[in-house]
């Protein structure tokens, strides 16, 4: 009888080699790294042979199902993390730079005698007009609040590639509501922000399967504080970078 370690991780099918002769997946496949996952960013980033209609489908249907096979090794048939995250970023700013979205532009700043608003209201232009890049820091937060709170489970390089794979979605929703903006109504603009938490909530629910009462109430917390930590980091460095004048 084969032993397990002899077998794909992707297929299951008997492997000899360092690559499966079925599938073409590594061999060596082992638990997330944080080498694995950065290293998704020089690796195939548009391949037009990445599933990622099967990665979309699975994360809109059964997200835990995704998860735990990726986590588990089954990393050949799903986009990967980094790649899928990036992706969704260039649509969503493709979006933005077609229909000129800016809502903060009709925000007019008000001054008071301690504090100058503007700095803030420029903070948060920057913010905005850098949410590529600072959308980052909700990855590595919202990852670090998932470890927090299921710290038994997985490790932290794994969440981090759990948290691409999430706020990719929230991308994706959040290129939705420019559109609603744009075409529809301007009166839901936190919906991206709490469509992400219920599906966070249910993604969560259906990763980890037992116990869900007590799971979503975890997550509920662990999404609030990562959201907090995003918005402490990323209004920070941008009122630093607009007070430096950089």
């Amino acid at each position: 009888m084969n032993n397990q370690s002899d077998r794909c991780k992707n297929c299951e099918r008997q492997i000899q080699g360092a690559f499966c002769s079925y599938c073409g997946q590594r061999t060596s496949v082992d638990r997330v790294t944080f080498r694995e996952t950065m290293g998704d960013l020089a690796d195939s980033m548009f391949s037009l042979s990445a599933p990622l209609w099967t990665t979309l489908g699975g994360l809109f249907t059964n997200p835990g199902k995704l998860l735990r096979e990726f986590l588990a090794g089954r990393r050949k048939r799903y986009y990967k993390p980094v790649t899928f995250f990036i992706l969704t970023t260039i649509v969503y700013l493709l979006s933005k730079s077609l229909l000129d979205y800016n809502p903060l532009i009709e925000a007019s700043p008000r001054t008071t005698n301690t504090i100058d608003p503007t700095i803030f209201y420029q903070a948060s232009q920057f913010m905005f007009a850098h949410i590529d890049k600072i959308l980052f820091f909700f990855v590595f937060t919202l990852a670090l609040s998932m470890k927090i709170f299921f710290y038994r489970t997985y490790s932290l390089a794994e969440y981090v590639a759990v948290s691409f794979y999430l706020l990719g979605v929230y991308t994706l929703l959040s290129t939705l509501k420019i559109y609603v903006y744009t075409f529809v109504t301007q009166q839901f603009e936190t919906f991206p922000m709490v469509l992400m938490l219920a599906y966070f909530l249910w993604a969560m629910a259906s990763l980890f399967q037992k116990n869900k009462l007590l799971v979503v109430f975890k997550a509920l917390f662990t999404y609030l504080l990562g959201f907090v930590l995003y918005i402490i980091c990323g209004m920070g460095l941008s009122l630093l970078i607009v007070l430096l004048g950089v």
